[in-house]
């Protein structure tokens, strides 16, 4: 579903965000991508339009997106990060050939907190899996 810069500022709104045109372009970029993308990734596309954009304006943005809850961080690999918007439970794949990450549904089960945790916070819960995709 593609949303209008008026939605996506409306959303940024929404979560106490100064919608600028740069925000909102990441924003859209985001949306429209939902690949996993990494800073590199987001700042070369969005770049192509905004020329203006600066790498930090990116990092800046996406740490603004996670602390209004619109963003998750994907740690899969230890050398890289990756975004992602989609915020609903789910696991992840990614594949050691073409480094493709591909979305899974996770049974509901296998996220639910064991009773020798009861004490603790939980802020994050992860299902990683690597391997090669059907593709490679």
């Amino acid at each position: 579903m593609k949303l209008t810069h008026e939605e996506i500022a409306q959303l940024l709104l929404e979560n106490n965000i100064k919608p600028s045109y740069q925000r909102i372009r990441i924003m859209e970029y985001l949306i429209d991508n939902r690949i996993h993308p990494t800073v590199e990734d987001i700042f070369n596309e969005v770049h192509k339009d905004v020329p203006t954009l600066s790498k930090a304006t990116v990092y800046n943005t996406l740490h603004l997106f996670i602390d209004a809850g619109l963003l998750r961080v994907i740690t899969i690999d230890e050398h890289e990060t990756r975004y992602e918007i989609g915020l609903h439970d789910h696991g992840h794949f990614k594949c050691n050939s073409c480094g493709k990450i591909y979305d899974f549904d996770v049974n509901p089960e296998c996220l639910s907190v064991p009773d020798s945790l009861n004490n603790f916070e939980i802020s994050e819960k992860n299902v990683y899996f690597k391997g090669i995709c059907p593709g490679c």
